[in-house]
């Protein structure tokens, strides 16, 4: 291991010149005067992953804050995961990251000060005052230190979990945890959903928490930086709540990667179940009685669970006592070892069959394997038959239309030849053609052939007419005619059984009949067998809280007819449009992976697009036919010197949407609680607000959130959709300077405020 970690260093001999202290200048020579200033280069992942190894020994990784963060190198790759590219297009090469950091404060400065611990976390915070709790978010700068740690604790983490923890890594989002539930689980019977008390992180839990890092991480700088987070405000995980991983500002880029260090003993336990259980239950009984093995009948006990972030699931293949063993074992571990509050009254084992359990914003149930993937209804058979019909009857007139005009055209030949042969006393060309025409013909004759041998009826007619009737049969006929013309005959018969003959042809023909009746019939039996001994997971949307959010956003009115919605008039045409768009595209992203989507389909199709037309309607006072004749129905956006655009999803573009695994995508909430009303007014240009962009061209916008605007309070589930979350009463009404590519991105959710420094607000009287 020793070996290893000096080889690991002698990588980043030049890369990283300072060894023991970067920044001490005792013995550092005097540079040589330049007017330029030397530009640094951000790390790759691969260099940071090598450069975090480097400080590891014998399991133990000691000095990270000293060697890996505070390096301006590491801390501009921090700032690289930090830009926000405006329009989805990112142009920052690694040279002007290093100009655009420089613009706001002084990367090297910033290193030194992480180096020396002199960095004032409380000067660098801002505290925004709410109705019922302050929000402190942090700077700039602050997020480039907070990136700097995450990104060091998932290089030591991330191999360490278990693959079913979701939620703040790599490609283990929400989808690939629901792909994991529809294709690993197998026969639920009973599962239970682990509901935590809505609960902050107390100075017991944050000191349970910096054990567990210390288990790993021997670097005290480290542990006392993520204490100082926690003591002012910046860094809070509320467990319970309702905004860990939805995009809300209120959550610290830290969250994602402590949770999972604070639940990874608790994931161990539940992997040490599993396996126990997978032990004292094979899979196969008996390894000589190969029908035992092989029974569809036999259901070994079995448990699955899902993580994502405070959310948890655990899954009983089995009788209900396992389950309710289970979860008391792992309701007393919560409470004992990680000294957190659990709500037993609603932590209840449900039926997985008869029951509906909502975890991560889905419905889930198991149900059979019919009902994910039903059989052909007989109207649809009919209408398949009647489908290859209507194909048969097609092929059947392109056929006959290809023989009439191929007979057209030989004897359109046949006629120039004859005429050219009697004009000139034979047919002479200074090209001949012999080959072509003879091909040609060929070809035809050989389609013609083809297609009679492929006819049943025709082979018997002309085996019929061939064969039967003839005096040639006749012995005392055969004994008077000469042998060669019997030869011949001979000779002819046996061609034409060889090609003519039906037996063989309907015989083929009835073995396929009857393969595939078999096929059917096998098909059918395992189906069966498989809806009455198999159980498979459903995923669905609740399309019941998906109908509450859009009544209370104000798309429809009670009797779900689309309205239009008034605070939004003040807006400009396209970010009406792309308002509506964003709200559409991340319901359609988020459900994607579900049974039901067609539902889903129908609510943003129908639903949102024509509120958002006769909202339209109703800022211009004109007709709901007149907006759409304008606009058409694809809410097309016009400019004046540039292309149409269109934001909003097309009818066709989500009839082709599907599944799309491996992502995490983002709830509605963000969306559909922010919207950003530009002001009239005329305030000095500032630069745009968003992580890291230069641009001056900006507009200043201001902040209104939906439960201020309908007067709901999000803790109240009475007055609230159930399981939606909102963003922080505090920023409502604040004004933010966005340039016209990051409004747009924030309006068609691309970016969320998590991206923008809403520390660098503007005052607007």
């Amino acid at each position: 291991m020793l070996r290893r970690t000096v080889k690991i260093r002698s990588q980043f001999k030049y890369s990283f010149p300072f060894r023991r202290n970067p920044y001490s200048t005792a013995a550092a020579p005097l540079p040589e005067t330049s007017t330029e200033e030397p530009i640094i280069k951000p790390l790759t992942e691969t260099q940071l992953k090598s450069l975090v190894l480097s400080n590891c020994s014998y399991g133990k990784f000691y000095n990270l804050i000293h060697n890996v963060v505070a390096l301006p190198q590491v801390l501009l790759a921090a700032s690289r995961n930090l830009i926000t590219c405006g329009n989805g297009s990112c142009a920052a090469t690694e040279t002007s990251i290093h100009r655009l950091v420089s613009k706001r404060f002084s990367i090297e400065d910033m290193g030194r000060e992480v180096y020396e611990a002199r960095l004032h976390i409380e000067s660098h915070c801002v505290k925004f005052a709410g109705k019922d709790d302050c929000l402190i978010l942090p700077d700039l700068k602050l997020k480039v230190l907070i990136e700097a740690v995450r990104m060091v604790l998932e290089i030591v983490y991330d191999d360490r979990f278990l693959t079913f923890s979701y939620g703040g890594r790599v490609n283990m989002g929400r989808h690939t945890a629901i792909r994991y539930l529809k294709n690993s689980v197998e026969n639920p019977s009973w599962w239970f959903r682990v509901q935590l008390e809505r609960q902050e992180f107390d100075s017991r839990n944050v000191e349970m928490l910096c054990l567990i890092l210390e288990d790993k991480v021997k670097d005290k700088n480290l542990i006392g930086l993520i204490k100082r987070l926690f003591d002012s405000g910046v860094l809070r995980i509320e467990l319970g709540g309702l905004y860990l991983g939805r995009g809300f500002p209120q959550e610290c880029g830290l969250c994602s990667i402590l949770i999972n260090v604070y639940f990874n003993g608790f994931d161990r336990e539940i992997q040490d179940t599993r396996l126990q259980l997978n032990r004292e239950n094979p899979r196969r009984i008996n390894v000589d009685d190969s029908s035992q093995m092989s029974s569809p009948l036999h259901k070994p006990v079995r448990m699955y669970a899902v993580r994502y972030l405070d959310e948890i699931l655990v899954v009983a293949s089995g009788p209900k006592k396992l389950a309710i063993g289970l979860k008391s074992r792992f309701l007393n571990s919560l409470e004992s070892d990680l000294k957190l509050k659990v709500n037993k009254g609603r932590t209840i084992v449900h039926s997985a069959v008869f029951e509906k359990m909502c975890f991560m914003g889905f419905e889930l149930q198991a149900v059979k394997p019919s009902v994910l993937h039903p059989p052909m209804s007989e109207k649809a058979i009919r209408a398949r038959k009647k489908y290859l019909r209507q194909k048969e009857v097609r092929a059947l007139e392109l056929k006959n239309a290809r023989e009439r005009n191929r007979k057209k055209l030989g004897l359109k030949i046949l006629r120039h030849v004859v005429k050219k042969a009697k004009l000139s006393n034979g047919f002479k060309l200074d090209n001949p053609i012999d080959n072509e025409v003879q091909q040609v013909f060929a070809t035809w004759a050989n389609e013609a052939v083809h297609d009679f041998l492929g006819s049943l009826e025709e082979r018997w007619n002309w085996h019929r007419l061939l064969t039967t009737g003839d005096f040639l049969n006749l012995r005392h006929i055969r004994d008077m005619l000469p042998e060669e013309l019997i030869e011949s005959y001979d000779k002819f018969q046996k061609q034409v059984e060889k090609y003519l003959s039906p037996v063989k042809a309907r015989k083929a023909l009835e073995d396929e009949e009857r393969r595939s009746e078999e096929a059917y019939e096998k098909k059918y039996a395992e189906r069966t067998i498989k809806d009455l001994t198999k159980l498979s997971m459903k995923v669905s949307a609740p399309i019941e809280l998906v109908r509450d959010a859009v009544r209370l956003a104000g798309f429809t009115n009670d009797m779900g007819r689309p309205r239009p919605i008034s605070w939004l008039t003040s807006l400009e045409d396209a970010d009406i449009i792309k308002w509506y768009a964003g709200v559409g595209r991340r319901w359609l992203d988020f459900f994607c992976c579900c049974h039901n989507f067609k539902m889903v389909k129908t609510i943003v199709t129908y639903h949102l697009r024509f509120s958002c037309l006769v909202t339209l309607a109703e800022k211009h006072e004109a007709t709901k036919r007149e907006t759409m004749k304008h606009y058409t129905k694809n809410l097309r956006v016009s400019y004046m010197e540039e292309n149409d655009e269109l934001h909003f999803p097309t009818e066709k573009e989500v009839k082709m949407m599907g599944d799309k695994n491996l992502s995490d995508p983002k709830p509605v909430d963000g969306a559909l609680s922010l919207a950003l009303i530009r002001l009239a007014c005329d305030e000095p240009l500032s630069s745009c607000v968003a992580h890291f962009c230069d641009r001056t061209d900006t507009i200043t916008y201001r902040v209104r959130l939906l439960q201020n605007l309908v007067s709901a309070n999000p803790a109240d589930e009475k007055k609230w959709v159930t399981g939606m979350g909102a963003i922080h009463d505090s920023l409502h009404r604040i004004c933010l300077p966005l340039c016209p590519d990051h409004i747009s991105d924030l309006y068609t959710g691309k970016i969320s405020l998590q991206d923008i420094d809403c520390c660098s607000f503007v005052h607007v009287d």
